[in-house]
């Protein structure tokens, strides 16, 4: 099966993506990991993507293109695969298109930007060990410190309320019209995301085998 997992970030998509690619036996297919990937490997495309990336720019769709067409060529991803992280925009899920990749399925997980700001603002991460803690949900024992090595917890740059608004902003201009996009094909299907991982994971895994 050859699936699109779309969502804000913080929706949890990183965690499903691992869920089920373990229960379909197929990998998962993240952009970051990929391009790590080609440069580490010296491909092609790995190293025009490492020209742009040493001069600070972002790198180009043709290149991510290039570097998506040399990984899903692999003989693991014969039987499917899940692509995470990637198409971020209709552009690129049209040049997807014009590769000939047949998608199955394109699944949203959809959570409401205020919970996740709640979700990305309230976590707290050890500087020393990388331990994650969560001010409401999983809380460490003594505020401000780590419950495993003593260590401060700290707000990830990533993960303050204006940068998590920022990137809530991008998603919506750039990635949410894919749901439109997909949803002409007939193959979005929407996942609410719950409180409770789990809850998340039955639902996601009720869309992928129905």
């Amino acid at each position: 099966m050859k699936l699109i997992l779309l969502g804000a970030p913080g929706a949890g998509k990183g965690t499903q993506a691992e869920v089920i690619c373990e229960h379909l036996q197929i990998p998962a297919i993240s952009t970051g990991n990929m391009i790590r990937e080609a440069l580490k490997n010296g491909t092609e495309m790995g190293l025009k993507a490492k020209s742009y990336m040493e001069s600070g720019a972002l790198v180009p769709d043709d290149v991510v293109i290039g570097i998506i067409k040399e990984r899903l060529a692999k003989e693991d991803c014969q039987k499917g695969f899940i692509l995470d992280g990637f198409p971020r925009t209709v552009p690129q899920a049209e040049a997807l298109d014009a590769m000939g990749v047949e998608i199955d399925k394109v699944i949203d997980i959809e959570v409401a930007d205020e919970k996740i700001e709640q979700r990305l603002s309230g976590r707290r991460v050890c500087e020393k060990c990388g331990a994650s803690y969560h001010v409401d949900f999983k809380p460490s024992k003594v505020s401000g410190v780590c419950d495993k090595c003593g260590g401060a917890t700290v707000v990830r740059k990533d993960d303050e309320p204006a940068t998590v608004r920022d990137r809530l902003k991008t998603y919506h201009a750039q990635t949410e019209p894919l749901k439109e996009y997909y949803a002409k094909t007939g193959k979005l299907v929407i996942v609410e995301g719950q409180e409770e991982v789990a809850d998340t994971t039955r639902l996601t895994l009720a869309a992928v085998e129905g």
